[in-house]
């Protein structure tokens, strides 16, 4: 007979950004600590609303098993100390206990343990309430004068085993079988006999415990109100999630925003509704912005919700009134007039102001739009404006709206529409869902940015260690690469960083070469932003670690190509070979170090088979040596390699390396030497994994 475990902690409200990963965590250290007592079980179901995390899991038996546990110990006729510490560790007290068994030649005392099962529910009182003191939360925090740390106050701990109450304690809370319902509906305590009884007495008493469910309900519900006035819901995932950790029980209401605001821009109208209030936006049938906000608040009203609609409707008209004041006002003065009270902003201590870096990144920028063929002189004039917004009201009051405003002000000014879109997208892109600039003057501004902070990091050696990030760099390397790779941009990286690290106002140490050190990160970043989208990493570290390439365009169509040719039968066979050619070489030299491998020498050629390799080696000698950096050279260089597996697989087959004669021998591991380092010359096959 198998048996049903139901947990539930009640607290005070858990932040809603905190609530999902609790209900993983809560999850994850309960069934690992079920599994390492020895406990089976079926299933298992989380669920977390703001004011309590619950687990529900099911098939554990009654009863963990009886473990026979056997354990070696010293030979027999061993010294008494290594017998009793034998003793000792096995729990017994004499040798009567312990049996003798022969292993090889000899005999050794062996220690047989049974250790009987015991109850499930003795068990669960003894790990649960270490599961739920090690909740790792981002904070917690203490109340009272209890001896307890938690996310928020926790009023009660509901735990039961088929039905029944498993008693522990936790702090000053001892567990029970009794919860309650939402805070305002139906606030009274109620005791539950098992899981389904709990889901179906929370839902009457007003709480939907399952987030997944809420989640729904409220999208749905506020789809349905939009689509009754015309309207459509905005899609803000982000959002929905926010909102489903604020509510127990979603009650969806419609709100409306005064015509006068609407001229504000969109931008600003959302963020207020959105980070302020928790609102959702609508559009109207043409895809513009509505007068209208979708509220979720998390209380039924005897009036249909007209009192908390009205007092929401006053808290963000309150708001909109003050973002519509910074709006008109910071159109009284030009962008560029706010330029010299970005001297005022310390970027970083040792990198200068933000006034520092936007003439650095002018620079750049400028120095990016003449290499990829875009308007040099709007992506300085971009490059310069580009943070003159910061210093504005609407983005002192809404920092997130920073580069987006500027792009307002920008037009606002008569600033050409390159160069506001420009400003409004060089923070782009932010992440891996974020729409990457496509214009040039945009791009080169973007670049500039981006390239400027991680040089200057550089430069101070304050480069991420682990998971540790501060700055961001790892984003920003990763913006670099989407830039150029989705725009097919042609832009060798080193020269960048050269003209990057020497506008900088300090110096790398002269033991450090910071342009290496950033393009090891690079591709470091690369990769991982390779991998993600199925592009084998050996192949781009094979790629990187010849010829210095640096251009990511080049790098990447080399990749694919090398990815084509090992797909290939005769790729394929000849990665074999080169392992086998490596091999066969490295052990020899191994064993004689001294060994001298140079030039095939044709006197020493005894088999057709050495011919036909050195003859297929041919191919590979003068220009074509050298002219693989362009992506056709490479491809052509693959198909030159692809007509040698042939003689090197005659060669495997019909050639002895390892000849009696010293001289031959040596000759043959140098034309296996040259086989290597004829595919060596256009990447390092030994990095090439599979």
């Amino acid at each position: 007979m198998l048996g049903e475990l139901l947990l539930e902690l009640q607290s005070e409200e858990i932040p809603a950004r905190m609530q999902q990963r609790a209900a993983d965590d809560l999850a994850r250290l309960a069934t690992e600590a079920l599994k390492k007592a020895g406990l089976t079980f079926e299933s298992y179901q989380s669920y977390v609303t703001p004011r309590r995390l619950a687990l529900v899991v099911k098939g554990l038996p009654r009863q963990t098993q009886t473990v026979r546990e056997e354990k070696k110990g010293p030979r027999i006729g061993s010294p008494d100390a290594a017998i009793q510490g034998f003793l000792r560790s096995a729990g017994l007290t004499s040798l009567d206990q312990c049996e003798k068994r022969e292993v090889g030649k000899a005999e050794f005392w062996f220690a047989v343990v049974e250790k009987p099962g015991a109850a499930t529910a003795d068990v669960l009182a003894g790990l649960l309430p270490e599961v739920i003191g090690q909740l790792p939360w981002p904070k917690s925090m203490r109340w009272g004068a209890y001896d307890l740390r938690w996310v928020r106050p926790l009023h009660s701990i509901l735990c039961l085993f088929e039905g029944q109450v498993v008693p522990f304690a936790f702090g000053h809370l001892t567990s029970g079988d009794t919860t309650c319902g939402h805070r305002f509906q139906a606030p009274q305590r109620f005791a539950v006999r098992d899981a389904a009884d709990y889901l179906r007495r929370l839902r009457a008493a007003y709480v939907e415990p399952d987030f997944a469910a809420r989640r729904e309900r409220i999208l749905k519900d506020a789809q349905f109100a939009a689509a009754n006035e015309g309207l459509t819901l905005v899609d803000d995932p982000g959002l929905a999630d926010e909102v489903t950790g604020l509510v127990e029980q979603p009650v969806v209401l419609l709100g409306t925003i005064p015509q006068e605001y609407m001229d504000v821009p969109r931008e600003i109208l959302t963020t207020t509704m959105r980070t302020h209030q928790k609102y959702f936006a609508l559009n109207d049938a043409t895809g513009k912005l509505a007068p209208r906000f979708v509220i979720v608040a998390n209380t039924l009203t005897d009036d249909g919700g007209k009192q908390v609609v009205a007092g929401n409707q006053r808290v963000l008209n309150a708001r909109l009134s003050d973002a519509k004041f910074f709006w008109d006002q910071d159109r009284k003065q030009k962008l560029e007039s706010r330029l010299p009270a970005l001297n005022d902003i310390v970027f970083h201590a040792k990198l200068g102001t933000v006034a520092q870096k936007v003439e650095r990144v002018e620079r750049l920028a400028y120095e990016i739009a003449t290499q990829i063929q875009g308007d040099a002189t709007q992506a300085r004039r971009a490059a310069r404006l580009a943070k003159a917004d910061l210093v504005s009201g609407v983005v002192g009051e809404f920092p997130e709206l920073q580069g987006i405003m500027g792009r307002y002000y920008a037009l606002h000014d008569g600033e050409p529409a390159p160069v506001a879109e420009a400003i409004a997208q060089h923070y782009s892109p932010q992440g891996p869902n974020d729409r990457c600039p496509s214009d040039k003057v945009a791009v080169a501004v973007a670049l500039a940015d981006k390239i400027d902070t991680l040089s200057g990091f550089f430069a101070i050696d304050e480069r991420p260690t682990g998971s540790k990030d501060p700055f961001a760099l790892r984003r920003a390397a990763l913006g670099v690469i989407r830039l150029i790779i989705e725009n097919k941009l042609s832009l060798p990286l080193r020269p960048l960083f050269r003209s990057a690290l020497s506008l900088q106002l300090v110096q790398a140490a002269p033991d450090r070469n910071p342009v290496e050190e950033l393009m090891q990160f690079f591709v470091d970043r690369l990769k991982v932003h390779l991998r993600e989208k199925g592009v084998r990493h050996d192949l781009i570290a094979a790629v990187f670690a010849k010829g210095g390439d640096d251009d990511l365009v080049r790098v990447l169509a080399k990749v694919d190509a090398l990815s084509r040719f090992l797909a290939e039968p005769d790729g394929g066979n000849l990665l074999v070979a080169y392992r086998r050619a490596n091999n066969i070489v490295r052990a020899e030299l191994k064993k004689t170090p001294d060994l001298q491998l140079g030039e095939v020498d044709g006197g020493l050629i005894k088999q057709d088979e050495e011919r036909a390799l050195v003859a297929g080696l041919a191919e590979f000698g003068g220009d074509k040596a050298g002219a693989t950096q362009d992506e056709a050279d490479f491809r052509l260089y693959l198909a030159t390699l692809s007509r040698l597996r042939q003689p090197v697989d005659a060669f495997f087959d019909r050639v002895t390396v390892n000849s009696d004669d010293a001289a031959v021998r040596r000759n043959r591991l140098s034309l296996l030497s040259a086989v290597a380092g004829s595919m060596d010359r256009i990447a390092d096959f030994s990095q090439i994994e599979g």
